[in-house]
């Protein structure tokens, strides 16, 4: 039986919330399902502001599923969980072919990132369909690879605004892709943890260097994972910074969102 996310439990506490890895702030959440062209039911979950306009669209592309990745990776979980409370920000998150969680499992089989394109088709489509605005692709890992090999190009590459890249290894992209985003003028930023296992700032600004528009933001102390809440929080700060219209631009986090809450709250459990 898939997780439903109308079953959390939300209470009103007496004072304001610390926000912690399991707090879930209020949303509109529903189970979803996306059709690729090649005939693949893949299972995933929208959160939704749960009141006024939705500022902007996190279409986020998991870490490796053959290496524990899948929609629930704990940065997307606690993007799920936040963002749309705190940011006005809408959250889609999917399990591509053949990747299993609590949501349930995609159809399919894992295809190398080769099939994947046709995922990320589908998850870019869903989003224009829906009418959400301001689409970001957020990658994170093998999730990297997939928005650098097909998010500058058609028919993805017309209907986002830019991508946003967390530990990107660049063993599938290649520096062909990192020129059509280099053509393509779309916003690229990327961000490289100091201890990365795969590749770490100073590589990074080399090899993105073919990309004039992209921003690579070392993250002193973060691992590959970034594990714990301060690097967690990090990368919510710089995603909002990126994606918000009217933000300086500059490189640097000028978003520091809130660590307590003082409105209704569940908790998420394990």
């Amino acid at each position: 039986m898939s997780f439903d996310p109308a079953s959390y439990v939300f209470s009103q506490p007496s004072a304001p919330t610390a926000i912690r890895a399991s707090t879930v702030l209020p949303a509109r959440r529903e189970n979803v399902e996306l059709r690729t062209s090649d005939g693949h039911r893949l299972v995933g979950e929208l959160a939704l502001p749960e009141s006024g306009e939705v500022k902007a669209t996190l279409i986020t592309l998991h870490p490796l599923p053959t290496h524990g990745g899948f929609m629930d990776s704990h940065v997307y979980r606690k993007a799920s969980y936040r963002l749309p409370a705190l940011a006005g920000i809408a959250v889609l998150r999917f399990n591509t072919r053949g990747t299993g969680s609590p949501r349930g499992t995609s159809d399919g089989a894992f295809e190398e990132g080769i099939g994947e394109r046709l995922d990320v088709e589908a998850a870019v489509k869903f989003a224009v369909d829906r009418g959400l605005p301001n689409r970001w692709l957020v990658g994170w890992s093998f999730g990297t690879e997939l928005a650098l090999m097909y998010g500058a190009s058609e028919p993805v590459a017309s209907e986002v605004e830019g991508a946003i890249l967390l530990s990107p290894p660049l063993h599938r992209a290649t520096e062909v892709h990192l020129k059509e985003w280099a053509a393509s003028h779309k916003p690229l930023k990327v961000l490289v943890p100091e201890l990365d296992d795969y590749l770490q700032p100073a590589e990074a600004t080399e090899r993105f260097g073919v990309v004039p528009q992209a921003r690579v933001v070392g993250v002193d102390g973060a691992k590959h994972l970034w594990v714990g809440e301060k690097y967690a929080g990090r990368v919510l700060n710089e995603i909002v910074d990126e994606v918000l219209p009217g933000r300086a631009g500059d490189g640097s986090t000028r978003t520091e969102l809130p660590h307590e809450w003082a409105g209704p709250v569940a908790t998420a459990h394990a």
